[in-house]
């Protein structure tokens, strides 16, 4: 399979709030792995934004060419520099719900405008659809950099010491990926409270401070 170099790692899965100079485009990447229920060498290949075609869409596209076996389960995981869109999450919901054979997990090195409503509504969908979405911690991105990285050349950087920073900064953004899936629990109590007529619900301050 194609690997990706260990620059194009260090730069798309940089999980920096801000890029630093000199600044670059930070693109779309999906590195996915299937694993068979049997046990077999996993499958692995990774996919990047074409022109009309997003990341996650070249996935579904390249999974359904394999013509699994649908006797069998397999397990799917995907490690994405962004989180998906919105369109997207409804096409990965709406495809693994036509494919009960195959599990799915995404995680995620950034969230994607995470601070616009319909970005969030995406997130909790696919969460809500049994296809959770986590952030990257150091596990997945070492799993990623040992399994989708061409070591052949050694890198410009330290990969431990990259690999730790990444898990470092990971955690704000895990932290912000929590307050989105609360929100939606508040919505479910107080939608709850109301159905039950107990009158009206004066919004959560927890909520509030979210942001």
């Amino acid at each position: 399979m194609a690997l990706l170099t260990a620059e194009t790692f260090s730069l798309q899965f940089n999980n920096k709030r801000c890029v630093s100079k000199p600044y670059y485009p930070r693109k779309a990447l999906l590195c996915y792995q299937l694993t068979r229920q049997n046990g077999s060498t996993p499958t692995r290949g990774y996919l990047k934004n074409k022109k009309k075609h997003h990341a996650e869409i070249r996935f579904i596209k390249k999974i359904e060419s394999m013509g699994l076996d649908k006797t069998q389960c397999y397990q799917v995981t995907c490690y994405l520099t962004w989180s998906p869109c919105p369109s997207c999450a409804g096409e990965l919901v709406d495809f693994i719900q036509a494919h009960h054979h195959l599990t799915l997990r995404i995680f995620a090195s950034r969230l994607y405008y995470h601070w616009l409503g319909h970005y969030q509504e995406g997130l909790l969908l696919l969460c809500g659809s049994q296809v959770p979405v986590e952030v990257m911690g150091l596990r997945e991105f070492t799993d990623c950099w040992e399994n989708f990285v061409d070591h052949e050349e050694p890198p410009s950087f330290n990969p431990s010491e990259k690999l730790e920073e990444l898990d470092k900064n990971s955690r704000a953004i895990k932290r912000r990926l929590e307050r989105i899936k609360q929100s939606r629990s508040v919505d479910v109590l107080e939608n709850g409270l109301r159905s039950l007529q107990l009158g009206p619900v004066t919004p959560s301050s927890s909520r509030c401070n979210s942001r």
